[in-house]
């Protein structure tokens, strides 16, 4: 008996100190723990190269220098990062279950996670608003929308990510005052109050799923609207085919960045059910559980290139050029990268 109690005890371990104010790490055979960096190196390196490839094809390609292809590029960059200096801090904690880089670090990555989490999520705000003003409007946004109006909504987006993030993380939104100060070493968890958690829930996720959702329904509405005058037409004119034309490529666009809402929408769903549970129903939600949404939902900046890549003929040529160096010839830039239209 003693034995087995002996046994028992050697099982627990703890992050830092070896006694109960430390947070304990919770073991995993060897193979489980392969299993897991394996898979999470899969899902880090897809998410950092291909969101490379759409910010060096976007940056490099003259004809991808659209209004559209510069608010893609921000949520690129933005998915980028998340791949770069995020999710390989999320593997360790994840898979070692401590925080070993300190409370300082700590607090510089919880303020990335929640100026990134923003930022792609304006983002999307902001191209279901130029899809909508594309296909409902085209008059307008062929006169008002340009990328230069394009690259200040851009630096609109940033800027409000990051004072968002910092009133909510430096003001009384965190209920431990500083972030990073966790229950016990070897943590690094932020929760927020009650308030800020409404808040937080209604600003990141509701109010811009709702938006979303509402104008990519009402541009599938006027595209099959668009789909049933062109298909009554008997006869065209060569400006009229045209016209038509542009008008399919813009709802090609719609439908495309329209799966890419959807995506968001279903990788972060599960994750706030869980916080609605944890923070205003009082329903404890394990651990495992709620990590693997908070996983799904981080996995969707990765899922982004594999929506280009499987509708974007430009990104699949241009992926083309990048892996055979191509890009570096003289006026590469300058190559057409959509011959279909």
């Amino acid at each position: 008996m003693e034995f087995d109690e002996q046994l028992n005890n050697q099982t627990v371990l703890y992050c830092y100190h070896s006694d109960n104010i430390s947070c304990i790490k919770e073991v995993r055979p060897v193979f489980v723990s392969v299993i897991l960096y394996f898979l999470a190196a899969v899902a880090v390196m897809f998410t950092f190269c291909g969101n490379l490839v759409v910010i060096i094809s976007i940056s490099h390609f003259k004809q991808l220098h659209t209004p559209t292809n510069i608010l893609v590029l921000s949520l690129a960059v933005a998915d980028f990062l998340v791949g770069f200096l995020i999710m390989p801090f999320m593997v360790i904690q994840s898979v070692e279950t401590c925080w070993y880089f300190g409370n300082i670090f700590c607090s510089m990555y919880t303020v990335l996670l929640y100026v990134l989490t923003e930022t792609s999520i304006l983002n999307l705000v902001i191209i279901a608003i130029d899809r909508y003003i594309a296909v409902c409007d085209p008059l307008l946004y062929s006169t008002k929308v340009t990328v230069r109006v394009a690259s200040l909504s851009v630096s609109v987006i940033w800027l409000v990510s990051l004072s968002y993030s910092c009133s909510l993380l430096f003001t009384d939104g965190n209920t431990e005052g500083v972030i990073g100060l966790d229950p016990c070493p070897g943590d690094c968890l932020l929760v927020l109050s009650k308030t800020w958690g409404i808040v937080d829930l209604i600003f990141s996720f509701l109010f811009p799923a709702c938006i979303m959702v509402t104008l990519y329904t009402k541009i599938f509405v006027v595209a099959k609207r668009h789909i049933r005058a062109i298909s009554m037409q008997q006869k065209v004119s060569e400006s009229e085919t045209k016209t038509s034309i542009a008008k399919k490529s813009e709802r090609k666009a719609a439908k495309t960045l329209g799966i890419v809402v959807a995506v968001f929408i279903l990788c972060w769903l599960p994750f706030y059910i869980c916080t609605i549970l944890n923070q205003f129903i009082n329903f404890s939600v394990p651990s495992v559980v709620s990590g693997g949404f908070l996983w799904l939902a981080y996995l969707n900046s990765g899922l982004n290139p594999i929506i280009y890549s499987l509708f974007y003929p430009w990104f699949r040529k241009s992926l083309k050029l990048i892996l055979t160096l191509k890009i570096f010839i003289a006026e590469s830039s300058l190559l057409n990268l959509m011959p279909e239209n």
